[in-house]
């Protein structure tokens, strides 16, 4: 009778176009088969229902499909996907527990996920690490995976989520006396300033009783982190340093039985705690402020899910062509003049540039964020864009979602309480708030002529959301935690559009699924420039990419540099190979805080090689428009972890660092110091691969080593 029951229920739903209801534990399940090849499922105990927008879908009404069906298991509690008969996707725990929801799927040993969005650990196959979504500079979450299962799941949730929580945890106690300290340049919303810092050391035991993997999260118990560091009976674990970091860090380490003893040296004022646990044969989404357990199980390729993704979140318009090419950014230009001064140097040196960028303080004794320019400095900013106009160079300027309440703007945003409480970002989760900072900033900015917006710390930064409550204190700023720039880039994108501009284009620090359909490229915010530091912005490059957003780039050369980076051979060293890869990433931008980031600054060698990159770059410029082309057309990705085109070979997976750059690139950054010569994996592949410079042929399915030098990586075409 059960098994009669089962059958009726998987005909009834390859049958309705409508979403179907089923008696569920202690509530009901809702499937509602959204696209060819996606389902959405939801698990409500009978709560009142969310008040929130449907902010992340743009469409998701039901449909038939042969390609997708789901089974409901009333007796096992389980909801099994499947793609053309084969099963692909089982969940087997929903759960509602004090505002609390739960989602747990089967994730064998031999399965890859990656996706997640922009994180710092350094992780590509994210499977059975743990995590904690947030939004901070320099950690984008995007609550997507993508399997090499044939998958892919979309957690629907706006508010902190949990990846794999940790079911231990322990807090590290600070041993007496104080630790070393240092002087260090730091970047604040009120501008730059010097900072001291000082380390102590932090320590505590775990016990296991079994040995195995075990995941670890660290959180270092400030909103933002300025050192991870974990050492497990004398082995170092984590190490990670920069002026700023996410508040929270993961690992996967494999421990034997028994007690263990964990030391950690990080900031003065932290106050951290270590969350561990065994890892399991399952992957779980958790957050804690939910009404349901609410997701999207799309099946098929990582193209044909991703494509899918974006029908139903929005698709991504086309960038315009002239961002494609180089984007010229430092920190920062002072004047109207010295950015003329710039642009004319590039054109007399015939180096290519097709942006240059405005970065933050123009406003000088307007304030923060004030929609004006100083005029002091900048007599005439319509003039300014004029100019570079003729000479075929667009400008980007930073525009932020922070406006001084003392500032002309400011006083009218508090008068009409605009503001989210005790904090000065503008408050996007209200629509006259919203309209009231567009009207502004139509009135005031795009008058000038500027071409493309720099819309930072979009988190908003330093969590600000958490503990207050937003839209005239409608919801918890808990609910809608991670959504806030998904909102900014709303209000700008569609107001450009209503301006009358065809192709608006945003570069932004932060961002939530759906955000791709507002013209938004992200960038990995204010990280370092060590070789560390190169290759954990590869591997986060690579997690937006699996999350289903397009367009993504980085400070090439860092954007913390030290102070003798203009003469210190090491760091040029590794500016050049940060510079290479940019070649090859969806943008291609160059930025230094405190720096003068030309090439000219750094020596005649340097500055060669870095016109030989950016000539390269334009030398591609029609295959990349082509692929452009493809992301607004049919949601392709650009670049592509190899998990998009071979996924079934395993070897392939293993690769952190390479990637595909469209369909025939394949780009092995080099991510050590003083090397001659590189190792690359070629994927397995019918017609093999060309040296992209020698045109030496080599069969797919091996690793080959190949010669460099300093002004190039090695990259491969597919055959």
């Amino acid at each position: 009778m059960k098994k009669n029951l089962l059958l009726i229920v998987m005909l009834m739903l390859s049958a309705t176009t409508e979403a179907d209801v089923f008696p569920f534990g202690k509530g009901s399940l809702t499937v509602t088969t959204v696209a060819r090849n996606a389902v959405r499922i939801q698990y409500a105990e009978g709560q009142a229902a969310s008040d929130l927008p449907d902010w992340l879908y743009v469409k998701h009404d039901a449909v038939k499909s042969k390609d997708v069906k789901v089974d409901v298991d009333q007796r096992r509690l389980t909801v099994t996907v499947r793609h053309r008969g084969k099963a692909v996707f089982t969940a087997n725990r929903h759960q509602l527990v004090g505002g609390e929801a739960t989602l747990s799927f089967a994730s064998p040993r031999d399965e890859y996920l990656c996706g997640l969005g922009q994180f710092q650990d350094g992780y590509a196959n994210v499977r059975g690490l743990s995590r904690r979504l947030t939004q901070v500079n320099t950690q984008i979450s995007l609550p997507m995976l993508l399997s090499s299962k044939g998958y892919g799941v979309l957690w629907n949730n706006y508010g902190l989520v949990d990846f794999n929580p940790c079911d231990r945890s322990v807090r590290l106690v600070r041993r007496e006396g104080e630790g070393a300290s240092e002087v260090v340049n730091v970047t604040t919303t009120e501008g730059g300033r010097q900072e001291v810092r000082r380390r102590n050391v932090y320590e505590a035991t775990i016990d296991v009783s079994a040995a195995g993997d075990y995941a670890l999260l660290l959180d270092v118990g400030q909103k933002m982190a300025r050192r991870h560091n974990l050492v497990i009976d004398g082995r170092t674990v984590i190490d990670m340093q920069n002026t700023w970091l996410p508040p929270t860090t993961s690992a996967i380490v494999s421990l034997t039985a028994g007690r263990h003893t964990v030391t950690a040296e990080l900031s003065r004022g932290d106050a951290p705690v270590l969350y561990y646990g065994r890892v399991k044969d399952e992957t779980t989404f958790r957050s804690p402020v939910a009404t349901q357990v609410d997701y999207t199980v799309f099946v098929g390729s990582a193209d044909d899910v991703i494509a899918t993704y974006r029908e139903l979140t929005g698709p991504c318009p086309l960038m315009p062509s002239w961002a494609l090419g180089y984007i010229h950014c430092r920190e920062r230009f002072h004047s109207q003049q010295e950015i003329l001064e710039t642009a004319n140097r590039f054109r007399q040196e015939q180096l290519p540039v097709s942006v240059i960028v405005q970065d933050w303080q123009y406003w000088g004794k307007y304030g923060w964020n004030s929609m004006r320019f100083d005029e002091e400095h900048y007599p005439d900013p319509k003039a300014l864009t004029d100019s570079l106009h003729k000479m075929d160079i667009r400008l980007m300027v930073s525009v932020w979602s922070k406006i001084d309440k003392n500032s002309e703007v400011g006083r009218e945003m508090v008068a009409a309480n605009r503001y989210i409480p005790g904090t000065d970002w503008i408050d996007f989760f209200n629509p006259e708030a919203a309209a009231d900072y567009w009207r502004n900033f139509a009135q005031r900015l795009v008058p000038l002529g500027i071409d493309a917006w720099w819309q930072d710390a979009t988190e908003p930064e330093n969590d600000d959301l958490a503990g207050r409550r937003v839209n005239n204190g409608r919801w918890a700023g808990e609910q809608v935690r991670n959504v806030y720039p998904l909102l900014v880039n709303k209000t700008v994108y569609e107001g450009l559009l209503g301006a009358g501009v065809e192709r608006p284009m945003i570069l932004t620090r932060c961002g939530f699924p759906g955000i791709q359909r507002y013209g938004s490229a992200l960038w990995s915010g204010d990280v370092g420039n060590d070789w560390e530091t190169l290759r954990r912005q590869i591997v986060a490059g690579l997690g937006v990419q699996a999350a289903g957003v397009p367009w993504w780039t980085y400070d090439a050369g860092g954007f913390f540099r030290p102070a003798d980076q203009y003469t210190n051979q090491d760091y040029i060293e590794r500016m050049l190979r940060w510079i290479e890869v940019s070649v090859y990433l969806p943008l291609m931008r160059v930025h230094g805080y405190m720096s003068n980031t030309e090439p000219w600054n750094y020596g005649p060698e340097a500055q060669q090689i870095i016109a030989d990159c950016l000539k390269e770059r334009y030398k591609l410029l029609p295959y990349i428009e082509e692929c452009a082309g493809r992301i607004a057309s049919e949601g392709y990705t650009l670049m592509r972890p190899l998990l998009f085109d071979f996924a079934d070979d395993p070897v392939a997976l293993q690769q952190k660092y390479e990637y595909m750059f469209g369909p025939k690139l394949l780009v092995s950054p080099v991510t050590e110091p003083g090397v001659t010569e590189w190792k690359t994996y070629l994927p397995k592949n019918r017609g093999g691969w060309d040296d992209y410079r020698t045109g030496r042929h080599y069969a797919g399915g091996q690793t080959v080593t190949t010669a460099v030098d300093k002004g190039h990586i090695p990259v491969f075409v597919r055959k």
